[in-house]
């Protein structure tokens, strides 16, 4: 019988990490670092899964629900594919298990780059102009076409994923068509969106335990290294970037970025906690580029930071997000 079984007046929490995703890395540090930083009252379990996509207990392959067996509510330390896509979110469910995170509705659409720009324009919620080429449009032909179409610069992406993995800034048709083949490499749907030149900022929320009220927290300012053109995946995780917080953005800014990263949360159906990234322009107001339905929170991610500028704690955090997913 497992130790953890033995140990009563506890509460056992699932953490999931790993996960078939091009984010698979930053997961193992998410679930790492709940797992690290997790109050007394919980016993954490570390649920590894694979990148075949299937789930582990101590070394030893389990179905979903053996794994989850003994588990009183789960931690989604996932992202990307399968994690925030609302795959896990459905399992879950089917096994009656809280977790934390978005629901399965709220996680897709947060996902999927294109619908949730469709959301914020519905919801009057400025972000740059775009549009979404899939499988057909992958030929030589249609990409010149869409190259000349497209106002240039233009920023390419799958119109899944995070961390900004394959997500390239263009301004010639030879790097326009390298940056289309890597990220249809990630996703079957390819993002192109107009490039706005600004100041990166991304700003996370977190529900109120009545799960009817959100707070903002400070928004970060992020400073890309000059050999960087915006905050890529290497800006993220090899320290190629500074990041402010509290920023050296106006008031008015920061609060306008926090009003706009409550309107997202609230857009997508968002729950426990998100982050939004935006950029800040000079003379168009604030553009909303993404929504991150389960931001990282390993110890070089914007989150965790904004977290200790607002005076909260990880350990307060991981206990209050438990709890909005026990109480749901």
């Amino acid at each position: 019988m497992s130790t953890y079984i033995l140990e009563t007046g506890k509460i056992r929490v699932g953490v999931l990490r790993g996960g078939p995703s091009s984010e698979y890395d930053v997961s193992l540090k998410t679930g790492d670092s709940i797992i690290k930083q997790m109050p007394e009252k919980y016993i954490p379990i570390d649920i590894f899964i694979s990148r075949d996509g299937v789930w582990h207990v101590s070394g030893l392959e389990k179905t979903p629900g053996r794994a989850l067996e003994h588990v009183d509510v789960v931690w989604n330390g996932l992202h990307g594919k399968y994690g925030e896509d609302g795959k896990v979110q459905a399992i879950l469910e089917s096994l009656n298990k809280p977790y934390t995170g978005s629901g399965i509705l709220g996680s897709a659409m947060g996902m999927h780059k294109g619908y949730a720009k469709a959301l914020f324009s519905m919801n009057s919620l400025q972000t740059p102009y775009h549009i979404v080429i899939g499988p057909k449009e992958n030929t030589k032909n249609s990409i010149i076409q869409v190259f000349q179409s497209f106002p240039q610069p233009s920023v390419v992406k799958p119109i899944s994923g995070g961390s900004s993995l394959a997500t390239s800034v263009v301004k010639d048709f030879p790097s326009f068509e390298e940056a289309v083949g890597k990220a249809f490499r990630y996703s079957p749907e390819v993002l192109i969106e107009e490039y706005i030149g600004g100041r990166e900022a991304t700003c996370g929320v977190v529900d109120a335990t009545d799960s009817k009220t959100t707070f903002a927290l400070f928004p970060i300012e992020i400073v890309p290294a000059e050999t960087k053109t915006f905050f890529d995946y290497d800006a993220k995780y090899n320290n190629q970037s500074q990041e402010l917080c509290p920023s050296t953005f106006s008031e008015k800014i920061k609060q306008e970025l926090q009003n706009l990263a409550l309107a997202v949360h609230r857009a997508l159906g968002l729950r426990h906690y998100s982050r939004t990234d935006f950029i800040v322009t000079p003379n168009r107001g604030i553009y909303i580029l993404e929504a991150n339905s389960l931001p990282g929170l390993t110890e070089q991610s914007l989150f965790p930071k904004a977290l200790k500028a607002s005076g909260i704690s990880m350990g307060d955090f991981i206990d209050h997000t438990l709890t909005l997913a026990l109480n749901h």
